[in-house]
């Protein structure tokens, strides 16, 4: 399987559910990946999972911080030679909470993760691609960067800013030869639908799993995997086409319903 031989990745978020999925499907693929993420243990850990698959390196980042942004992507050219493939997984979920209720500092937080660490990924990767006129950036958005979902204001607000910055990138690099893509998921079977459901039903987070489980046309979460193939899709070469593009729902079928 060679669809990303001998291309360089970096995964934010890289120690997570969806990143280390996705690290493990490039890797299977031929690419050598650096993942990102702030904590050094769980850096250690999926690093010592992934290298039996091939070459990874890990970088430990705040994503919100333009220096350690800067250093991950100066690590990966060192190291590898260059950049290939960007995909903008880091994220939070922020707090369950009706609107009115938010406080200023905990919107700005999301934001700062959600929004400002795919901006500095981009501002920091996006002279290596195009210096060398190719490359795929993707950036993970959500089905709620397409819709609304109440009581998570933040995320929402932060996830159609991602929407946004994805396609203001893709007209500024037309005629580059580098491409930038979001990807919508519907809940994905990780660490921070358990948080989102415990924010929505506490004492039965169980019963608010199932309400949401509910809601999806294939009667399913989505598993990482399942997103890892369609960022897996956008990072090859089979996808040289496709720009700007909210990329897909890959919701279950969410997207169909009224």
């Amino acid at each position: 399987m060679t669809r990303l031989a001998n291309k360089a990745a970096i995964i934010t978020g890289g120690a997570g559910g969806i990143g280390k999925a996705t690290a493990r499907r490039f890797l299977e693929e031929g690419a050598k990946v650096v993942i990102v993420d702030m904590s050094a243990a769980a850096l250690e850990s999926a690093r010592d999972e992934l290298s039996e698959l091939g070459d990874t390196r890990a970088a430990q980042a705040d994503v919100t911080k333009k220096e350690d942004v800067a250093d991950y992507v100066k690590e990966t050219v060192d190291t590898f030679g260059t950049v290939d493939i960007l995909f903008n997984n880091a994220g939070i979920e922020g707090k369950i909470q009706p609107l009115v209720d938010v406080a200023a500092e905990d919107f700005e937080k999301v934001q700062a993760v959600n929004v400002l660490g795919v901006l500095l990924g981009l501002k920091h990767v996006l002279p290596v691609l195009t210096e060398k006129n190719s490359g795929s950036v993707i950036n993970i958005s959500s089905n709620a960067g397409l819709d609304g979902t109440a009581h998570l204001s933040p995320y929402v607000a932060s996830k159609h800013a991602v929407s946004g910055l994805t396609k203001t990138a893709a007209l500024e690099l037309e005629g580059s030869g580098v491409r930038v893509n979001s990807v919508h998921p519907s809940p994905v079977n990780t660490r921070m639908m358990r948080s989102i459901e415990s924010g929505f039903n506490e004492e039965d987070s169980e019963s608010a799993r199932r309400d949401f489980a509910g809601r999806i046309p294939l009667g399913r979460y989505a598993e990482s995997v399942d997103v890892a193939n369609l960022v897996l899709f956008l990072a090859s070469d089979e996808s040289t086409f496709i720009a700007g593009a909210q990329y897909q729902r890959g919701d279950g079928g969410m997207g169909a319903t009224p």
